[in-house]
């Protein structure tokens, strides 16, 4: 599936190539049974917690509408406060998940038919008008449910990390200099970043 983007990295840059060697084939594959709306609750969720953290929440926040396999954008906006809290989401993520919901009735989060004919630069205008949605909630979008191949989440812990691992850096690298070392992995540093992601499974 991303054989021309291996292909490309692995010419572009010889670090890479090992740890491309050594992960193997890439099995990043765009989330299509989720809904923009699904997915911006999801990674508002996973924001500054690990996945297994996140994960836990995020049942918990499923268990209170046991009617859906996920809670539509009208349930959310119903659904007290008090009850988001008592799952474990922050006050703070309360809001933004309840921000991402009116967007999405308004019809600022469009339908995955429409969000996915959109440029890059249009959805992250778009998007980061909501409540608690920066730069890196839209970059997981793009990479992840919409399956966009060059979106490189410089300010992302996981692949800076990754990134200090596979070049033996004792420093994470500033998120201007990864963007500058990224350029060469240009049209494809979803793909890198994916790879990057994986250099940390063996830590």
């Amino acid at each position: 599936m991303h054989k021309a983007a291996i292909e490309h990295l692995t010419k572009a840059d010889k670090v890479l190539a090992r740890l491309i060697r050594k992960v193997g084939p890439c099995e990043l594959i765009p989330r299509k049974r989720c809904s923009p709306f699904q997915t911006l609750v999801q990674s508002v969720a996973h924001q500054q917690l690990n996945g297994t953290a996140a994960n836990t929440i995020l049942k918990r926040v499923r268990a209170l509408y046991p009617w859906r396999k996920f809670p539509a954008p009208h349930d959310v906006l119903a659904t007290p406060d008090e009850k988001l809290r008592g799952a474990g989401l922050s006050r703070a993520k309360v809001a933004s998940i309840k921000d991402i919901a009116a967007k999405t009735i308004e019809g600022i989060v469009t339908p995955e038919r429409t969000i996915a004919k959109m440029p890059d630069a249009e959805i992250f205008e778009r998007l980061t008008t909501i409540r608690g949605v920066g730069p890196w909630t839209v970059e997981m979008l793009l990479i992840f449910k919409l399956g966009r191949l060059d979106v490189l989440p410089a300010t992302d812990f996981g692949v800076r990390k990754g990134f200090a691992v596979v070049y033996m850096r004792d420093d994470l690298p500033k998120p201007a200099e990864l963007l500058e070392h990224g350029e060469r992995w240009r049209p494809y540093r979803s793909i890198a970043s994916w790879y990057l992601w994986r250099g940390l499974d063996g830590k």
